[in-house]
């Protein structure tokens, strides 16, 4: 990441959001791994990191393979005699929380409650912001909190191999409890509580919203997806070309740290700065006719995931996940169509749908 620019932190928060100690979502959002710098970042993104590397990746696929046929397997009953059926709901959420949900220590049968409570987390992405957002936010962060120390409590007594368990060993005090080969301050308890909710939820938000606009894509491309149909290697290509064309996070915000140009333009220190990386992602320079959706594009080089310091930690997994759901979707259902107006979800932080009705019999 360009040192010139930094993203929103808890100073930022300060000068610019004077009432921020009023939201429990602001005190959340501005000191989590998204809006935190320098040192203070490296350090939580080095303790969430290991269950992100590309080992533990490729160690997933088995179970995301086969959590992406259990969820199929009810899109088929679903839609099955011509019925038609919310992709969405049966899969597109299920299947990021699943496996997410895994890694972090969810259970499967806790996971239906948090689409919504996710959707109302994520009205912090939204560039400006309302009171029905803060609102809404607020109350996610407080009921996410609650849940995620419960499990914490829960986890004490009864460990598992997961994230929650791995970070509680570093959430005690410089003891014999903390881990020998750890040169890292301890984590607090609220700390290790904001970690489990961001990379729960952020896990499950954002390719929720790939999943849906990469088969919304598909099927509004006939010809690429006759395409992927008859070489199914190409589903990977097609999930890259998605993030490109229709990518769950068009835009990021940055502070100036200092004065700086860009593109001709003068930005003083202070200044707020959109990056709006869908623009990125078609600009003709560096992908030729970026208007076009063609899974067979060459050197794609997607800003989806952002870049340097705040390279998303589950881009690799999003991948594997979207891959592993277009090449089955594909291959299991010939006739798979959409089935009435798809619903898109409201503001523009996300972009993702919040309704996709699918046929398998069109």
């Amino acid at each position: 990441m360009n040192p010139d620019f930094h993203v929103p932190d808890l100073e930022w928060c300060e000068q610019t959001v004077p009432a921020w100690r009023e939201h429990p979502a602001a005190d959340f959002f501005y000191s989590s791994l998204l809006a935190t710098n320098g040192a203070a970042h490296d350090r939580l993104r080095r303790l969430v990191g290991r269950r992100f590397t590309a080992r533990r990746v490729a160690e997933l696929s088995s179970t995301v393979e086969k959590t992406t046929a259990e969820l199929l397997d009810g899109f088929a009953d679903a839609t099955a005699a011509g019925g038609v059926a919310d992709f969405q709901e049966l899969v597109g959420y299920p299947l990021p929380a699943a496996v997410v949900g895994g890694l972090v220590g969810v259970p499967r049968a806790d996971e239906a409650r948090f689409r919504q409570l996710g959707a109302d987390a994520g009205r912090l992405l939204e560039p400006v912001r309302t009171p029905e957002d803060w609102a809404r936010a607020d109350r996610a962060v407080e009921a996410l909190r609650e849940y995620f120390a419960d499990l914490l409590h829960r986890r004490r007594t009864h460990p598992a191999d997961d994230l929650a368990t791995s970070l509680l060993a570093r959430c005690a005090p410089a003891t014999a409890a903390r881990p020998a080969d750890s040169d890292e301050d301890p984590l607090t308890e609220r700390e290790l509580v904001d970690i489990l909710v961001l990379v729960f939820v952020a896990g499950f938000e954002t390719t929720t919203g790939l999943l849906g606009t990469a088969v919304h894509a598909l099927l509004t491309h006939p010809d690429q997806l006759a395409l992927v149909r008859r070489q199914p290697e190409l589903a990977a290509a097609a999930v890259e070309e998605s993030l490109r064309w229709d990518g769950p996070v068009p835009m990021t915000e940055r502070i100036a740290t200092r004065p700086s140009e860009v593109g001709g333009v003068l930005i003083p220190a202070g200044a707020s700065i959109t990056t709006v990386l869908a623009a990125g992602n078609r600009d003709p320079e560096q992908h030729p006719d970026p208007d076009t959706f063609t899974v067979r594009r060459q050197d794609i080089r997607v800003l989806s995931f952002s870049a340097g310091a705040h390279y998303c930690l589950g881009a690799a997994l999003a991948r594997l996940e979207g891959a592993a759901l277009i090449r089955q979707l594909v291959g299991r259902f010939p006739g798979l169509a959409l089935a009435g107006e798809p619903t898109r979800r409201s503001g523009v932080g996300l972009r993702s749908f919040e309704r996709l009705p699918l046929a398998t019999t069109g």
